[in-house]
């Protein structure tokens, strides 16, 4: 007889989050180096490349405050977390979701379930907030929205049992990562490739072309040690040039981009997979 494991069950994001690297996955795969006993994720997002991988011992790390708390408390109080979400869905219409989107207070395990809650809601699982660093997106087209996703999120808090989580500029990496032991995934907020490309602001402040430029420099500096470093981003001649200039490999990849506000701009474009070291298999041409 043959037992049929539901996709729930296999660790994987329980967040819908621009840019997550789901669905490029098994591009991805043949890059990933063959041996490291340390992971580090600084741009944590909906985690796609750890909940795949699932590592011994790993640092997860985001600016996002409202994220890591999220990350923490399915690490540390999912029953609760999946309690409240129960609530949520319970009570869910359109003058509920406002009601809650409204009102940031609340313990940390509420504002966790209220994350989840309007990510699950919300039009298009965007995140995207104003200047006040309030969450403005609004109520999305849902029939039935899995708001608990129970199964999901216990296997999530199992993966990130051993995992350190803390939020953190993506500098902060200098300080743990420092020997051909440790693995490093960086997925930055993308360059833009041009003048009117649309971008969903990943926390209040934006990710400017000097942060790029401190982001490369992180990795020259993280390679430079032996350190095993991985990064995508748009394939701009920008991003293109300033990894060259550090002598780091750049692979096309093909990704399907779905989160834009205008459907004719949604379809597949080229990003780029760059790497310091060459210990992976490559795929056959």
């Amino acid at each position: 007889m043959v037992i049929q494991v539901s996709k729930e069950a296999s660790p994987r994001p329980f967040l819908k989050w621009a840019g997550g690297k789901s669905r490029l996955i098994q591009q991805y795969i043949p890059f990933f180096p063959k041996s490291y006993k340390n992971y580090y994720e600084p741009f944590l997002g909906g985690g796609a490349v750890f909940f795949y991988l699932q590592p011994s011992a790993a640092i997860l790390t985001d600016i996002n405050a409202e994220l890591i708390n999220t990350y923490c408390c399915v690490r540390d109080g999912v029953e609760e977390l999946i309690s409240l979400l129960k609530e949520h869905k319970s009570r869910h219409s359109k003058d509920y979701y406002y009601s809650v989107r409204n009102n940031a207070d609340g313990t940390d395990i509420e504002k966790a379930a209220r994350l989840i809650y309007l990510n699950k809601t919300c039009f298009n699982g965007l995140y995207r907030v104003n200047s006040q660093g309030k969450f403005n997106v609004p109520l999305g087209r849902y029939n039935n929205p899995n708001i608990c996703a129970e199964v999901l999120l216990k296997a999530a808090s199992k993966a990130l049992f051993h995992a350190e989580i803390k939020q953190a500029d993506f500098t902060e990496v200098l300080n743990h990562a420092t020997s051909s032991d440790d693995f490093v995934f960086f997925d930055p907020p993308y360059y833009p490739i041009s003048d009117t490309s649309y971008f969903t602001a990943y926390s209040q402040n934006c990710f400017s072309k000097k942060d790029q430029e401190l982001l490369r420099d992180t990795c020259a500096e993280l390679a430079n040690r032996g350190v095993k470093v991985m990064v995508c981003n748009s394939d701009s001649e920008f991003i293109k040039k300033i990894y060259t200039d550090i002598n780091f490999e750049t692979y096309k990849i093909k990704a399907a981009r779905s989160i834009n506000s205008k459907i004719k701009n949604r379809g597949t474009i080229d990003e780029l997979l760059i790497t310091s070291f060459k210990d992976f298999y490559l795929p056959k041409q």
